[in-house]
C-alpha cells in the first residue's frame, strides 16, 4: 500500500497477562483509556471508539486468541489500517506487542501519521501501566 505507516511499541508490564488482557479487551471498562470519550459495542467483533475530540473509529476483530492474539481493523474519516496486540506472560509480567499498520486517506497527512501513530501508542501503553497499578 502506497503510503502506509507501521510502528511498533513492546513493552514488560508489570502485571499477569490474565489481568493485561481482560484490561486491553475490555470494551465496557474503557475509563482508563485518557484519549477516549466512549466505546460503543457493535457486536460481532465489532466496535467503535470515539474520542475526547468527536473522532469516530471504527474497528472490526479479524483475529481473537484469548490471552494471547487480538488483532482487528480500523477505520476512519482520516485512516484505514490494522492494529494487532500479542501478549506472552513473563517473569514479572506480561510482554507486549502492538502494532499499528496505517494508510491515510489523504495524501497531505502521509508526513504525519508516523508521529501520530508513535504519540498515540505512547499514550495507549502508558495509560494501561496506569491501570495495571
Amino acid at each position: 500500500m502506497s503510503g502506509t505507516v507501521r510502528v511498533t511499541r513492546e513493552a514488560l508490564l508489570p502485571a499477569p497477562a490474565e489481568r493485561v488482557w481482560q484490561v486491553v479487551t475490555s470494551l465496557e471498562d474503557t475509563a482508563w483509556r485518557s484519549d477516549l470519550r466512549e466505546v460503543n459495542d457493535l457486536g460481532e467483533g465489532r466496535f467503535v471508539e470515539v474520542t475526547k475530540e468527536g473522532v469516530s473509529t471504527t474497528f472490526a476483530t479479524t483475529a481473537w486468541e484469548p490471552g494471547r492474539r487480538w488483532a482487528f481493523t480500523l477505520e476512519n474519516p482520516s485512516l484505514t489500517g490494522r492494529w494487532e496486540g500479542v501478549f506472552q506472560p513473563r517473569e514479572g509480567g506480561t510482554w507486549v506487542r502492538f502494532t499499528e499498520e496505517v494508510t491515510p486517506r489523504r495524501w497531505y497527512l502521509r508526513p504525519f501519521v508516523k508521529g501520530y501513530l508513535k504519540r498515540q501508542q505512547a499514550r495507549y501503553l502508558a495509560d494501561l501501566e496506569l491501570a495495571l497499578g
